[in-house]
């Protein structure tokens, strides 16, 4: 069981009777993350590429290791430095 905060537990208890309110503009932020998250997990290319067996064996128990697909994996990894959330060392480098 989790110990709540008394602040966490007064929030809590608001929720169960039902008396919190959603805030203005809400539903609009909810329908802007959901677009956002149905562009992002949409897979509507695909590609072939060639690498090293021993470098697909190491990404394929990385994902075990997950819990999830290598192929997820890599797209992941990719997603995240097409974003800009991972960084080249080498690229940044020069």
């Amino acid at each position: 069981m989790i110990k709540l905060d008394s602040e966490e537990k007064e929030i809590l208890e608001a929720f169960e009777k039902g008396q919190l309110k959603q805030a203005k503009g809400a539903s609009e932020i909810i329908s802007a993350h959901q677009q956002h998250a149905e562009a992002t997990f949409k897979k509507d290319a695909r590609i072939n590429i060639r690498l090293s067996s021993r470098d697909l064996r190491a990404i394929q128990a990385r994902a075990l290791k997950e819990g999830i697909p290598y192929q997820t994996l890599i797209s992941s990894v990719l997603h995240k430095f097409a974003d800009g959330q991972l960084i080249d060392k080498a690229v940044n480098n020069k």
